[in-house]
């Protein structure tokens, strides 16, 4: 019977999250992250079924996982993979209902009910304020602590509104949130995210990125600005 418990575990992660077989085989994400604890197949799982969105859902999570180990390397930082397991698939479960908090900013609610989510999936909750320390600064204007893991996502999340992948994030929110009610507003967005996120990147791999991807936008918005109008077309 655990065996197939186990298999339909398994199975909903595939039918939700988009797995082909051999990745559920190996108990991995769709973007290859190991599946090697049963506190992380419950985590993911949680994820897939319950934070899906075209900007911010589990995708987004799996970039700033992957990119923030990358980071890591690149500084040169020990990080804990736990914490930084648990902080990437649920920094922004608090933009989604009902765990949302009117007036209140996500990444506070994300951090204060990251346990409910965690302990009942048997993450090692010795851990647990250092998710939430994580989760409160992963946004670009949030104040980042001395601490590796909180350093490297808020960095890899301020890249994922940078670059190719910003433009598409973007662009996928227009008439759907206020920092991209329309197209014009949606470039302006980006206009400013170009010259704004930089600034409060904290790694040194992570400015180094930044200059790249800023110049992508930039020969975005320049051919945009080209096709119409000066932007009086869009």
């Amino acid at each position: 019977m655990k065996g197939i418990a186990f298999v339909g575990k398994i199975w909903r992660i595939l039918t939700v999250a988009g797995l082909t077989f051999s990745q559920a085989l190996a108990q991995e994400t769709k973007s290859g992250i190991p599946l090697d604890e049963p506190w992380k197949e419950t985590v993911y799982e949680f994820a897939a079924n319950n934070l899906q969105h075209m900007a911010w859902g589990l995708e987004h999570s799996e970039r700033d996982y992957q990119l923030a180990r990358v980071l890591a390397a690149g500084d040169g930082l020990e990080i804990d993979e736990d914490v930084l397991f648990a902080a990437a698939f649920l920094h922004d479960m608090a933009a989604f209902v009902p765990y949302a908090v009117a007036g209140e900013d996500h990444s506070k609610t994300g951090a204060d009910e990251a346990g409910t989510i965690l302990e009942p999936a048997g993450f090692p909750m010795n851990k647990l304020p250092s998710v939430q320390g994580a989760i409160r600064a992963h946004m670009y204007y949030a104040e980042v602590p001395a601490e590796p893991v909180a350093q490297v996502l808020h960095d890899a999340d301020t890249l994922n509104f940078l670059g190719a992948i910003g433009v598409t994030r973007i662009i996928s929110l227009t008439t759907r949130e206020g920092l991209a009610k329309d197209l014009p507003t949606a470039v302006a967005t980006l206009e400013n995210f170009s010259r704004q996120l930089p600034a409060s990147l904290v790694t040194a791999t992570a400015k180094a990125m930044a200059a790249d991807r800023v110049q992508e936008m930039e020969s975005f918005l320049a051919a945009l600005r080209n096709q119409s109008a000066d932007g009086r077309a869009l």
